[in-house]
């Protein structure tokens, strides 16, 4: 189970960078982000009601689905939709994937978890895989007032990121499934960016193009019904800092889709860049051995 909730992840969410790119247009990212998060809230309230399950979050569960909104299904988007004005695309996913170890350290931090050194080097062996797969974008971009803009941008929206995945985690302690918690934390998400839309005065509109249309349901329905209730699932079943490795794998899953669609061609250093972030991923993953106790008297030969 574990295996399929993560390459469902993976594949889904390296597919949905196109998708967004696809989604910038006339249409004001404020309303793009809330269109898709009310679909999807939409779909998901349906399955509980079908299912007999769907139940209002109360007390300390209610504020948590509430800043789970916030950070998760709101602000996390706003900063990385505005980041991309400034920086490559490959630069933010690559600036995306340190949230592997921001989830180890804010959950040493605020869950009192302890850091594993193979976690740790797993997702720094991945990060590294990462910067070298985008070596060239990354060394031929002038550090500009702009590029400083885009690369706090998208640190903020990491960190909006894995806050969403601690208080995730905690809901699930709470006895709460990711499925109703994404249901109401797409609703607030989605109704934060209405009430900030209308108080900006921004105009409700929406691109009727078979593209955008397209770009909106793929993100509304298999990018978040279902790439979030599985990855939220894996920070359930392995903790954050495990399911967030993840955001090291999808940008490569988004590169192969570049090929298709955006001309990108294969490097040697590229091809490095994915050994390397393979071999993160089997060293996070990877079981650590076991020494069979020996009775008591026995003697090692």
């Amino acid at each position: 189970m574990n295996a399929l909730l993560y390459l469902s992840t993976a594949l889904i969410w390296g597919t949905t960078w196109i998708a967004l790119k696809w989604e910038l247009g006339s249409t004001p990212i404020p309303l793009s982000i809330a269109y898709r998060f009310l679909l999807a809230s939409a779909v998901l309230f349906a399955i509980l009601a079908i299912r007999k399950q769907l139940r209002r979050p109360r007390g300390e569960a209610a504020r948590l689905v509430l800043a789970q909104g916030l950070a998760l299904f709101c602000l996390n988007f706003l900063c990385f939709y505005h980041a991309s004005h400034y920086l490559p695309s490959g630069l933010v996913a690559v600036v995306f994937s340190t949230a592997t170890l921001w989830n180890a350290l804010n959950a040493r931090l605020f869950l009192k978890r302890r850091i594993s050194a193979q976690v740790m080097w797993g997702g720094a062996l991945g990060l590294a895989g990462i910067v070298t797969l985008f070596w060239p974008e990354l060394a031929g971009h002038s550090a500009d007032s702009g590029t400083l803009i885009g690369l706090g941008l998208s640190v903020l929206g990491t960190l909006c990121f894995s806050t969403g995945n601690l208080l995730s985690a905690r809901l699930q302690a709470l006895g709460l499934q990711p499925l109703e918690t994404n249901a109401w934390a797409m609703l607030c998400g989605s109704l934060i960016l209405v009430a900030g839309s209308l108080i900006a005065g921004l105009p409700f509109t929406i691109d009727t193009s078979a593209r955008y249309l397209g770009a909106l349901a793929y993100l509304a329905l298999p990018g978040s019904v279902i790439g979030f209730t599985a990855y939220l699932m894996l920070v359930g079943r392995l903790g954050p800092e495990r399911a967030a490795y993840c955001t090291v794998l999808f940008p490569v899953v988004a590169l192969n889709v570049s090929v298709l669609f955006e001309g990108y061609h294969w490097t040697p250093l590229a091809l490095v860049g994915l050994v390397l972030v393979l071999a993160g991923n089997v060293l996070v993953f990877r079981q650590p051995k076991r020494t069979a106790a020996l009775p008591v008297g026995a003697k090692t030969v």
